[in-house]
């Protein structure tokens, strides 16, 4: 019986686009391949997230609200930091540190309640001032400024960045509830293992790809000034 032919590869892969044209599925396809080049330190962004999961997964009533709107904020902010700092290269001081803190943290605060019914709102407003943490990492602007660039950013092209933080927020998603749902067992301490699992594992894709998003929007800001029409210096003209 002859064997089945399969079609042999001609040549390597094509380069990935750059960060200007990177499409939405590139963006993705970047942050994985990051994560399995830098496998422990991508892993090491992820405790703070899986700390947060296992505290959500224990406290009652109202209180993940209060914690999640505070010392979760900080947390997730501080993963979003070091994700800044290790895909970036970027070399920070402690005043870097605490104006990419302090607005991460105001940024996330919304998120939750724009969350709440559709991740979309939520999403919509990560990617208008999402960037403001990798901005104060690289840039090293004060609070204020840091918004405004954030905002600059978005704006050079926004479809793109509500688009790439969709896509890796949905697949995220989508992979943390199936290794949760692997991981449970009986129990609530079973439950609670789980959710830090599953966030410790997942979560280091999002905030690689949010990371590689401001280099996309960073290269994409001198083509969106390109594309605006050059206005006559008179009217008479």
């Amino acid at each position: 019986m002859a064997r089945p032919r399969y079609p042999r590869s001609e040549g390597p892969l094509p380069p990935p686009l750059p960060p200007e044209t990177r499409t939405v599925g590139q963006l993705v396809a970047e942050s994985i391949r990051f994560y399995g080049a830098h496998f422990w330190r991508s892993l090491a962004l992820g405790i703070p997230a899986g700390i947060v999961g296992l505290v959500l997964a224990t406290l009652p009533g109202w209180w993940d609200t209060a914690f999640i709107l505070t010392g979760g904020a900080l947390l997730l902010t501080l993963s979003y930091v070091g994700a800044s700092v290790l895909v970036l290269k970027a070399s920070v001081d402690r005043r870097t540190v605490g104006v990419a803190l302090l607005g991460g943290a105001a940024v996330f605060v919304p998120f939750p309640f724009l969350a709440s019914v559709f991740v979309l709102p939520g999403l919509a407003w990560l990617a208008f001032v999402g960037l403001v943490v990798p901005v104060a990492v690289v840039e090293r602007l004060g609070f204020r400024d840091s918004f405004r660039r954030a905002v600059v950013l978005a704006r050079a092209d926004y479809v793109h960045a509500l688009g790439s933080l969709s896509a890796l927020v949905i697949a995220s998603i989508l992979s943390a509830t199936v290794l949760f749902f692997l991981l449970r067992g009986q129990g609530d301490a079973a439950l609670s293992v789980a959710a830090f699992l599953a966030l410790l594992v997942i979560s280091p894709v999002v905030l690689i790809g949010s990371a590689l998003l401001y280099v996309d929007q960073e290269a994409r800001v001198g083509l969106s000034r390109q594309r605006r029409p050059v206005r006559s210096s008179s009217r008479g003209r």
